[in-house]
């Protein structure tokens, strides 16, 4: 089973973007590819442990703050209570992944259209 990770809030502070998570973080590192998960209308930052791959959702809710850190290039951490991870290729990731679902129906129609409405004006 795929261990997940869903963050809980977004913060914009001092050219930062911290993506908080109740989740444990510590043993985490990057991979540092993003892909799309079109039937949860999410993205997926994909970190790994020792034994596995570990999926960061961000689920719709997050993207206002996703698009803010397209316009501003902030730097991206992952963040919870003890811990946080520089999520270094974040920003190239997410600026490849949306010029790649723009306009793609491969994607999904529904995919496309909320891509499009936050990140495409």
């Amino acid at each position: 089973m795929r261990k997940k990770i869903h963050i809980n809030e977004t913060e914009l502070t001092n050219g930062t973007l911290y993506l908080h998570t109740l989740d444990s973080i510590d043993t985490l590192q990057e991979v540092g590819q993003l892909i799309a998960d079109s039937e949860a209308f999410a993205f997926v930052y994909l970190l790994e442990d020792s034994e596995e791959y570990v999926y960061v959702y961000l689920e719709e809710s997050t993207w206002t703050s996703l698009k803010e850190l397209l316009t501003n290039k902030d730097k991206v951490y992952l963040k919870n209570n003890e811990n946080h991870l520089e999520l270094k290729h974040f920003y190239d990731e997410l600026d490849y992944l949306i010029s790649n679902i723009e306009g793609n129906g491969n994607y999904g129609e529904e995919m496309v259209s909320k891509v499009e409405s936050v990140f495409i004006k």
